[in-house]
């Protein structure tokens, strides 16, 4: 094995990263009012500031920095001030906080595109408490959706603590607003076009500019053929992976007909072309600076891609290797350079899983798995297939997720938290935990009736018990995105039982057997019906039951959510969703979503 480093976070796309603002506001009564209270008022901020910046990193692994205004604000002039402040400092997240009645609509966030909440302190010394009422009733008469904090238990005046209720909110609101600020700007890049009439890889510009402020940029896949052909992707590190490769990632079986199988000498050759895709790819996404030096100064520059997908199919694996290594080695928290960040690839140019990888990486810090939701399995199949009666997680069915491509090998569950099989963000992954994800992983010859261009596709099991969210984005006519979410958990079958149900499909890619949580409600009755309702043949795998992160995120972007198995006690939106119905929380989010449109989109 190649001895793998921890590389430090790095900040790979261009723009500079969200800051939390932190707004202090105040009663602006002087001559004692003001007085008694400004103390109080900047030490929530500061204690809100370092609570957050102590219990959050961007997903680059970078700390998350808070900018508190110059000054309590007690008025429009200080609100200007503030505004101007955050503005300057690229601040993409605002938080007001106060433990006292202040004039609401003089000291408001005004900013229409900047996620907003107010944390109103529980005292009864001072009224923050109806303060925050106040505010969020003038920022949903205002059309400025703003989440609520409010502490479940009343606090003395001198109680500078953060009540867990109030943290785990302002962690869930800020994480969301993060990975708003975070998308804007970006760009989703399309490495060729539609793949085989997958409508979710019918880019959809109005989506991205819309809904998430993102641009879209696509090159077509001859571009691969230029950049290997004349050379432009940095030779040093093509001969470094390629000895990498052939050190960490074993082939596995050839299931093609022995008449068909490739020579060794093809065989040979294709690893050295999809090593030199990797390449490609990623140097596509965000530039590289050898190309400057190697005379290829646009190239170097990349697309300032926080996400990509690659067609591939069909034009492409027709007659080259597939994509299946460059989206596997790209999704994972490693490569040849050791450990980093996991780039987001969605195979099939599916953007709209896509989306789904991104929301969930920005929401974790961690690797993602695509894979398709391939097959049902009823405990009475698999009782007649292979004799196994389910049990446990498990004994309702189980969903079986595969997928030729870029299932990151962090899926493997070989690395562990607790003593349990997790994914983790890049910066807690050890060497040795890389090691068994590699040692984990064989990648076998594509099955050539499928992929004509051979390539090579990753074997693993997932490991059981990991706690895990399947999430998707859908396109509806006339209406919009709708999100998707269900939280389960991997499970763990007997080797005879997973070799005899992998081996009726391909069983040289990658598997994730997945039991969804059942609420014995709609979509979760049973297990079928949650893939009876799965909206596409796709699905993002997250790491952690974080379908409440993902609702409050889609909340931000006005994407309403049509299937999900959260609880109530969890979901935290805007506090004007209320407003549009308290019984049928489902409903009422569609109906908030209509009224207020796409974040970034013109009424």
């Amino acid at each position: 094995m190649f001895s793998l480093k921890q590389n430090p976070p790095v900040q790979r796309l261009r723009g500079s990263l969200p800051k939390i603002g932190i707004r202090p506001v105040i009663d602006g009564r002087r001559k004692g009012v003001r007085e008694a209270l400004e103390d109080q008022t900047m030490n929530m901020a500061k204690s809100a500031a370092e609570f957050l910046s102590g219990n959050l990193r961007h997903s680059n692994g970078l700390p998350v920095e808070c900018i508190i205004a110059d000054s309590c604000i007690g008025g429009v002039a200080e609100a200007a001030d503030c505004a101007e402040k955050f503005q300057r400092e690229g601040v993409g997240v605002s938080l007001t906080v106060t433990p006292a009645w202040c004039y609401g609509t003089e000291v408001m966030d005004t900013d229409p595109f900047i996620p907003k909440a107010v944390w109103g302190f529980n005292g009864t010394e001072r009224p923050g408490a109806v303060y925050l009422a106040a505010a969020l009733a003038g920022y949903t008469q205002k059309g400025l959706p703003t989440f609520g904090i409010y502490g479940r238990d009343v606090q003395d005046a001198d109680d500078t603590s953060i009540p867990k209720d109030v943290q785990e909110k302002l962690l869930l609101f800020t994480k969301a607003g993060l990975a708003v600020a975070e998308m804007r700007g970006k760009s989703y890049l399309s490495m060729g076009s539609v793949s085989m009439g997958i409508a979710g890889s019918m880019v959809d510009d109005h989506l991205f500019s819309d809904f998430f402020g993102m641009r879209n940029e696509t090159v077509d896949m001859t571009e691969f053929i230029r950049r290997m052909e004349e050379g432009i992707y940095d030779p040093n590190e093509f001969e470094i992976a390629l000895k990498w490769v052939k050190v960490n990632c074993p082939e596995g079986e050839d299931t093609n007909p022995e008449d068909k199988q490739s020579s060794r000498e093809r065989k040979d050759e294709e690893w050295e072309i999809v090593v030199k895709m990797a390449l490609i790819a990623r140097d596509l996404m965000v530039g590289n600076p050898a190309l400057e030096k190697l005379g290829w100064g646009e190239e170097a520059l990349g697309h300032n891609a926080i996400a990509s997908g690659f067609q591939g199919q069909r034009q492409w694996t027709d007659h080259w290797p597939n994509g299946d290594f460059l989206e596997a080695i790209l999704n994972s928290s490693f490569d040849w350079n050791g450990i980093r960040q996991p780039y987001i690839v969605a195979t099939e140019n599916d953007a709209l899983n896509g989306v789904a990888m991104l929301f969930g990486h920005l929401l974790t810090d961690t690797a993602q798995i695509f894979s398709d939701v391939r097959t049902y399995w009823s405990p009475t199949a698999v009782k007649r297939v292979t004799g196994h009666q389910l049990m446990g997680r498990a004994e309702n069915g189980i969903i079986h997720l595969i997928n030729s491509g870029p299932t990151a090998l962090d899926g493997t569950g070989e690395q562990s938290i607790d003593g349990m099989p997790a994914i983790k963000p890049f910066w807690e992954i050890t060497p040795e935990e890389v090691d068994h994800c590699l040692k984990a992983t064989k990648w076998c010859q594509a099955e050539l009736e499928c992929f004509r261009g051979g390539g090579y596709s990753t074997q693993f099991l997932t490991k059981g018990d990991m706690p895990v969210t399947m999430s998707r984005i859908n396109l509806v006519k006339d209406l919009g995105p709708v999100l998707q979410i269900a939280e389960g958990y991997t499970v763990d079958l007997p080797a005879d039982v997973h070799e005899k149900l992998n081996r009726r499909t391909s069983p040289t890619w990658p598997t994730t057997w997945f039991a969804p949580n059942l609420t014995g409600q709609g979509a979760f009755s049973n297990v079928y019906s949650v893939m009876a309702n799965w909206g596409a043949n796709h699905g993002a795998i997250s790491f952690g039951h974080i379908g409440d992160k993902l609702i409050t995120l889609a909340a931000i972007l006005r994407i309403p959510v049509n299937m999900h198995n959260v609880s109530e006690d969890r979901i935290f939106r805007p506090s004007a969703w209320n407003a549009f119905g308290t019984e049928n929380l489902e409903g009422a989010d569609y109906r908030a979503c209509q009224n207020y449109g796409p974040l970034y989109g013109m009424k």
